[in-house]
């Protein structure tokens, strides 16, 4: 008797239960925010490479400017994914990692790299991708670069 009821009750919620829709980046826009962002350090004159991930982390676009160092292409990846991931700037996640000792661990997880120059792209507060820079002479500058190319396409973010 009290299976039957269990078993209802599951039948029940499964067939109230919904796909969910999630937001994500879309390949032309993640073109577009990596070309920004290496333009905007190229006319700083310092060679950069910009990556940008989807929601989940996976690569969408990279682009490496002229005499962008080879290391540049992992460390613009690995930013990227880490503040798509946590939600958050990886500065803001190194200077908390930083602060907190008990926090330490977050630096161990596989691709997480502390250094600052990842930003999130969001549509109001849903993360749908993130952007990382590397090759900048400061991850305050990598920043900069990565909030340019969202700058770059802002407009088309909903």
């Amino acid at each position: 008797m009290i299976l039957a009821a269990a078993i209802g009750m599951l039948a029940a919620g499964a067939a109230q239960a919904q796909a969910r829709v999630e937001k994500n980046i879309t390949l032309p826009l993640a073109m577009e925010a990596a070309a920004a962002a290496v333009a905007s350090r190229t006319a700083g004159n310092y060679a950069v490479t910009a990556t940008v991930v989807d929601r989940a982390g996976q690569i969408r676009a990279q682009l490496r400017a002229d005499n962008a160092g080879p290391h540049t292409n992992d460390t613009s990846r690995r930013k990227a994914y880490m503040s798509a991931t946590m939600r958050v700037n990886s500065g803001t996640i190194a200077e908390n990692v930083a602060k907190n000792p008990g926090a330490a661990g977050v630096a161990q997880i596989t691709d997480f790299i502390m250094l600052a120059g990842g930003v999130p792209i969001k549509v109001g507060n849903e993360t749908i991708g993130a952007i990382g820079v590397g090759g900048a002479p400061g991850g305050n500058l990598d920043e900069a670069c990565a909030s340019a190319g969202i700058d770059k396409i802002k407009d088309r973010l909903n």
